[in-house]
């Protein structure tokens, strides 16, 4: 037997409920994770809520996608991974298929990485969602290069702190956005070259202001929503604006013909592009290890909770207090 977090209706944290279940033995492609670390990501929310991209197909359901541990058991035709290897899991999965809000979960083998001795478990569980995502977008798929000024919203979400770190890293540099002064000082001490407070400043005007009139090259984006035609404007000329996340909820109007004149591309965007490719997948965790290694990546970790706290977690998780990743520990 093992604790999972079900919930058995769509709603708010209080939904969340710690139970024992029986978890078994993990099928062809499949591993068994004794699970010592679980990072908290919106998307959980969202899904437990009911306005993930995904619906929830039957109750009780499980969820989580990123979770540290140990391997305790593999199925047929994993090669790669042997029980009592330390692991990472990576978000490459349904949560309506597998969850690792729990002591023991099975996973997909192909959703799991090694943890190397140095990455502990709270950092193994911290680590993969933001940096894959941020990686994903800025490089594999958006090409960033050095010069490159990005514009990031949601800055202080752990995929921001990411953001900024990734762009640092390639000589980039990262712009970002808070919505209040609370968070300022703390983003430029992450590493943010400039930081706009979008309650008191224009985020257009001031992009230009940095850049001499050009614009960012490249605009990530968590919001969307009304918003996302005037953010554009932020956007030089051939520059991307990807859209990874609908904080900012309702519809998401673009300026078609601005965009056609000016030549701006606009592109959805989800860490699944990367984590359901094994070569890309590879790339990306080799990108994300070296950058660990030699500390030019290090996951900024705001609270960790225990998992018979979980109603709790989700309770801070969606009061945007947080700076940085959220982290849930499993004692055995």
């Amino acid at each position: 037997m093992s604790r999972v977090v079900r919930f058995h209706e769509l709603g708010g944290p209080e939904v969340l409920r710690v139970e024992e279940a029986t978890v078994g033995e993990p099928g062809p492609g499949e591993v068994r994770v004794r699970i010592e670390a679980i990072g908290l990501n919106r998307a959980e929310a969202m899904f437990r809520g009911g306005y993930y991209i995904e619906p929830v197909r039957a109750f009780p359901t499980s969820l989580g996608t990123e979770a540290a541990g140990v391997l305790e058991a593999v199925g047929d035709g994993v090669t790669d991974l042997r029980a009592g290897d330390p692991v990472s899991v990576v978000p490459a999965f349904s949560q309506n298929d597998y969850g690792v809000y729990a002591e023991r979960a099975i996973v997909p083998a192909a959703a799991v990485l090694p943890r190397p001795d140095w990455v502990d478990a709270v950092t193994g569980a911290a680590v993969w969602m933001p940096y894959v995502t941020a990686y994903g977008a800025l490089l594999d798929m958006g090409g960033l290069r050095p010069g490159d000024t990005v514009l990031l919203t949601a800055a202080s979400s752990s995929v921001g702190l990411a953001a900024i770190q990734i762009a640092n890293r390639i000589g980039a540099t990262p712009i970002a956005t808070t919505r209040t002064t609370t968070k300022r000082d703390l983003l430029l001490k992450a590493g943010a070259a400039d930081v706009i407070v979008t309650d008191e400043e224009d985020v257009v005007d001031r992009v230009h202001a940095a850049t001499g009139g050009r614009g960012a090259e490249f605009v990530f984006d968590a919001v969307a929503g009304p918003g996302t035609a005037r953010l554009s404007s932020a956007v030089a000329p051939g520059g991307t604006l990807c859209l990874y996340g609908a904080l900012g909820g309702g519809d998401t109007p673009f300026p078609l013909v601005d965009a056609m004149r000016r030549g701006l591309n606009l592109r959805g965007y989800t860490l699944y592009e990367i984590t359901t490719d094994p070569d890309r997948l590879r790339r990306a965790a080799a990108f994300v290890t070296s950058g660990l290694r030699g500390g030019a990546l290090a996951p900024v970790v705001d609270r960790v909770f225990d998992l018979s706290d979980i109603v709790e977690a989700h309770r801070y998780l969606e009061s945007n207090a947080q700076f940085g990743k959220i982290v849930v520990t499993v004692d055995h």
